[in-house]
C-alpha cells in the first residue's frame, strides 16, 4: 500500500473531542484508530489505588461512538493504557464497557485484549538475575519495595499488538495494557511493510492527538508513507507547523534526539520538518536503532500514608513580605506543640504567588503578587494525624503576630469549608524501573473474544 493513514480522536482517552472533526477525520478513510487512554504521570495513586484517569462513565460515552465508527469502516480501534496506568483490573473494566457497548447496539465484534501486569514472583527472580536496572535518580529496587507496590506494570512495546494483527482472526478493537504510547501506530506501520522508525516517529506525534498544532486542538490524522508522513489536524481552524510539531516530538523528553523505549531507540539526528501545505506537516529522515537487550519500563506505587491540606489566602502586604519567614515559624511552633505527630508527618508549604510551582528554580523570584494562596499540605500515618497536625498549622498562621501587623483579627482567609480538607490516603511511586525480557510477545499475554449480538 502507498499510504497508512491512522486517526487519533483525542490524545487521551475520556477527554472529549468534537465530534465533526472526528467525523471529517473518518471520511479520510483511515485504516485505523488509535487512542491512548493515558498514563501514570498525574500520580501514582492510579497504581496504588486502582483508580482511573476519567470517569467511567467519559470513557463509556466516547467509546460508543468511536466503536460503530470502526467497525462500519471495517478498520480496527486499538485503545492503550485502560485507564491510566493499564492495569489488568482497568483492561478487564474496559473490556466490560466494550461488551456493553456491542450489546446495546448490537454490535458483532471480535474484542482483544492484552495484560500488562508483571508478577511479583517474576520481579524477585528478575532482582535476583540483576535483570532490573533503576532509571535515572531512583533507588535500586528491593524486594521489600516490589512486595509493598500494589502491583507493577510494564510498558509494552509494538509486538504484542502485532501480534493480534499478524493473527488469522484480527480484531475489530483492542484494548491494551501500559503501553508505550507510540506502540500502536509502530505496530501498523509494521504490519503493512513501512518503515518502522518512521512509524515510531508518527505515533510519538499523533498519540497526543493535535496538541502539535496551533491552535492545539484534539484530532488528527496521521499519513505514513514509504519515505516519510504527514501531520494534519482535522480540525479546520487549526494548522500543524514544522516547529509545532518538532516541538512536540521532544514533548516529555529528555533528549531531542535520542527517545528510548521498548527494544530500541528513535534517533532524529537526521530529521527534517518542512511545510506540505500551509497545515501540514511533512517529516522525513528518522531511524530506529534496536538495543542490544529488550527492555520494558517498569510502574509502581504504594501507599505511605494519608493527606489533609488547608487552603489559606494572604492579602496583607506586611504579611506577604515575609512569608518565608512565618512559615518558618508557623513551623518551628507546631513542632514544638506536637514534636511525636510532627516526627511521624510531613509539612510542605505551597505558596502560589511566590514560587510554588517552580520552587528554587523560579527566574522572578524576587517578583511577588499583592495577594497569595498559602496550601499547607500534611502527610502522616493516620487521617486523624494528619488533621490534627494541619489544623494546628492554620491556627498558627491565622494568629501570628508577625513583625509589623497592623490588623489583630486574623492573617488568612479561608475560602472553603471544611476548613482542614481530609484527601485520604497519600501514594508514593517505588517501582521505576526498567526490566530486561526475553520475549516481547509471550510476556504479556493477549486473548480474544466475541461480543455482541
Amino acid at each position: 500500500m502507498e499510504e497508512l493513514r491512522v486517526l487519533v480522536s483525542n490524545g487521551m482517552l475520556g477527554y472529549g473531542f468534537p465530534f465533526e472533526d472526528f467525523e471529517r477525520g473518518i471520511k479520510r478513510q483511515p485504516h485505523a484508530i488509535v487512542v491512548d487512554a493515558g498514563s501514570t504521570d498525574s500520580g501514582p495513586q492510579k497504581l496504588a489505588l486502582g483508580e482511573m484517569t476519567c470517569p467511567e462513565s467519559a470513557y463509556y460515552k466516547e467509546l460508543s461512538t468511536m466503536i460503530p465508527a470502526a467497525k462500519k469502516a471495517g478498520i480496527p480501534l486499538i485503545i492503550s493504557s485502560a485507564g491510566g496506568d493499564g492495569t489488568n483490573e482497568h483492561v478487564d473494566l474496559f473490556v466490560k464497557i466494550v461488551e456493553q457497548i456491542a450489546n446495546e447496539q448490537e454490535l458483532p465484534l471480535q474484542l482483544a485484549k492484552i495484560y500488562s501486569d508483571i508478577p511479583k514472583d517474576q520481579l524477585n527472580r528478575a532482582l535476583q538475575s540483576d535483570k532490573i536496572t533503576e532509571m535515572q535518580n531512583v533507588p535500586q529496587l528491593t524486594q521489600e519495595e516490589i512486595e509493598q507496590a500494589t502491583v507493577v506494570t510494564a510498558q509494552m512495546g509494538a509486538e504484542p499488538y502485532l501480534s493480534l494483527l499478524e493473527g488469522e482472526n484480527q480484531p475489530d478493537v483492542i484494548i491494551g495494557g501500559r503501553t508505550y504510547d507510540p506502540a500502536p501506530t509502530a505496530a501498523l506501520g509494521m504490519y503493512y511493510g513501512f518503515d518502522p522508525a518512521l512509524a515510531w516517529h508518527m505515533g510519538k506525534i499523533i498519540e497526543c492527538g493535535a496538541i502539535c498544532c496551533v491552535p492545539a486542538e484534539k484530532t488528527v490524522l496521521g499519513t505514513l508513507r514509504q519515505d516519510h508522513f504527514l501531520i494534519e489536524p482535522m480540525s479546520l481552524h487549526a494548522k500543524a507547523m514544522p516547529h509545532t510539531v518538532a516541538a512536540h516530538t521532544m514533548y516529555e523528553k529528555s533528549s531531542a534526539f535520542h527517545l528510548p523505549g521498548p527494544g530500541g531507540t528513535l534517533n532524529l539526528e537526521n530529521c527534517e520538518f518542512k511545510a506540505e501545505s500551509d497545515r501540514v506537516t511533512r517529516v522525513s529522515g528518522s531511524q530506529f536503532v534496536k538495543g542490544e537487550n529488550y527492555t520494558v519500563k517498569l510502574e509502581g506505587a504504594k501507599v505511605v500514608g494519608y493527606r489533609s491540606i488547608t487552603v489559606m489566602g494572604v492579602r496583607d502586604p506586611i504579611l506577604i513580605d515575609q512569608v518565608d519567614e512565618a512559615l518558618t515559624y508557623v513551623r518551628e511552633q507546631i513542632e514544638k506543640e506536637l514534636p511525636e505527630e510532627c516526627a511521624q508527618s510531613q509539612i510542605i508549604f505551597h505558596s502560589y504567588g511566590k514560587n510554588a510551582i517552580m520552587k528554587n528554580l523560579e527566574s522572578l523570584a524576587n517578583e511577588v503578587g499583592h495577594e497569595m494562596c498559602v496550601i499547607a499540605e500534611v502527610a502522616a500515618p493516620t487521617q486523624e494525624m494528619a488533621q490534627l497536625v494541619v489544623n494546628r498549622i492554620r491556627t498558627t498562621l491565622l494568629h501570628y503576630g508577625y513583625p509589623g501587623r497592623i490588623a489583630t483579627s486574623g492573617n488568612i482567609g479561608i475560602p472553603f469549608t471544611p476548613l482542614e480538607i481530609p484527601l485520604g490516603k497519600v501514594c508514593q511511586f517505588n517501582v521505576y524501573h526498567l526490566l530486561e525480557i526475553e520475549d516481547s510477545v509471550k510476556q504479556f499475554s493477549a486473548s480474544i473474544q466475541e461480543v455482541g449480538k
